[in-house]
């Protein structure tokens, strides 16, 4: 059987340490990062108000596009610093780790 991996957008709420699991796949796209931006930005609702910055990484996926769903509830963008090894460590000190090795088969489709 051959590794696969499991890709997940998680948005964290540094002052409350929350976290939001907006969706997991095997295969990320921009487009998905942008809908699950959308559908984290409808979930808040009005608590979208009382956020100032989104700290994201560099990575391709993140497009304009993405920034523009945040930007458009009046929050800054602030981009990480590169190569940041340690950047999963809240999601990790909440609950599961993050790396770890699959158990099933990946899903159909």
């Amino acid at each position: 059987m051959a590794p696969w991996r499991l890709h997940a957008l998680v948005f964290i709420e540094y002052g409350t340490r929350r976290l939001h699991l907006a969706g997991v796949t095997v295969h990320p796209t921009a487009q998905w990062a942008v809908q699950q931006a959308r559908n984290l930005a409808m979930a808040l609702d009005r608590r979208m108000d009382s956020l100032r910055f989104l700290l994201r990484d560099r990575d391709s996926r993140y497009t304009d596009a993405f920034d523009a769903v945040f930007q458009a509830d009046d929050v800054q963008i602030l981009l990480g610093l590169p190569q940041a090894p340690r950047a999963d460590a809240i999601c990790e000190s909440r609950g599961h780790p993050l790396r770890t090795p699959p158990s099933a088969p990946p899903p159909p489709g």
